[in-house]
This record gives C-alpha cells, structure tokens and sequence, in this order.
C-alpha cells in the first residue's frame, strides 16, 4: 500500500496520550494512528448502512416483502435443528 506523510495539529496533551497508547500497544505513533483512522472511517460506512437499511424496514410494505425473502431463503438452507448443531 502506498504511503503518504502529513502534517497535522493536535493538542499536546493528547498527542502524549497517543504515544502513550501506542507503546503501550508496541505500536508506532504512525501505525496506531492509522489504525483508529481506519476504525474511524469503517465506523462512519457501517453506520451509513445502518441508517439506509433502517429505512427500508420503517416502510411497512418493504417490510412484508422482505419477510417473504427471508421465509423463502430459509427454505433452501438446511433445517438446523435436524442437523443438531
């Protein structure tokens, strides 16, 4: 993956937390920050997901259709139960 500096302002106190952090994780202050970056953006995508799909199932008629999908998908898959597991 390519890589790419940048200069950023954050507040001392909690450019020390950071660092503390990451050592305590034996990480680089690079790398632990990346990381919570990614966390960050994944976090924002799943909760723009959350939010689209909270939508389609406040509509009443989505609803019942997705209802209907789900009974008949559950069809073809194996019967659990039976299966013991």
């Amino acid at each position: 993956m390519a890589m790419r500096k940048t200069a950023i302002a954050i507040p001392e106190e909690l450019l020390a937390e950071v660092d503390a952090a990451a050592e305590a994780r034996g990480e680089s202050r690079s790398r632990y920050i990346t990381c919570l970056l990614r966390l960050s953006v994944q976090a924002r995508r799943d909760a723009e997901v959350t939010r689209r799909l909270n939508e389609l199932f406040a509509e009443e008629d989505s609803r019942e259709e997705l209802r209907r999908s789900a009974r008949g998908l559950a069809s073809l898959g194996p019967d659990w139960e039976e299966k013991g597991w």
